[in-house]
């Protein structure tokens, strides 16, 4: 019986190893528009894809001297969920962590005000529209 079990698991194909990197490249794509957008709009970048042993966050980025740290997520469609949508209580909690840890490797920032902003992209018959969520999410201290 384990026997059969064990043969009807699936090995990553190179088919499976190219989508991968398709959904990386995806990502990457949403962040430079997210980024340009952002930086369109007066923010400047501090750091791209900063991570740490607590997790990870697509932007770093300051404007007025608040630390505004960006959520980018993207979806080709948002018929079954509206990437905004996707940051859940987890994602925040976890943003929150690496914030901290952030903010803790760079003294010069730990002292400003912080914000929690979204940047949703979506890509319907590959035209970009992005919404920018500015203050999504509010966290306590006991993150």
């Amino acid at each position: 019986m384990s026997r059969r079990a064990s043969s009807t698991r699936q090995r990553p194909t190179p088919q499976s190893a190219s989508s991968d990197s398709s959904t990386v490249a995806k990502g990457r794509r949403a962040e430079d528009l997210a980024l340009q957008y952002l930086q369109g709009k007066g923010l400047r970048l501090i750091a791209r894809n900063y991570r740490c042993r607590v997790g990870e966050v697509d932007l770093v980025m300051t404007k007025a001297g608040i630390v505004v740290f960006v959520e980018v997520r993207s979806r080709a469609s948002s018929a079954f969920a509206n990437p905004k949508e996707t940051v859940d209580w987890r994602k925040q909690r976890r943003l929150a962590r690496v914030a901290a840890w952030f903010l803790r490797s760079r003294r010069d920032l730990a002292s400003h005000p912080v914000r929690f902003d979204v940047v949703s992209v979506t890509t319907p018959n590959y035209d970009a529209r992005l919404e920018w969520i500015q203050n999504a999410f509010q966290v306590d201290d006991s993150c």
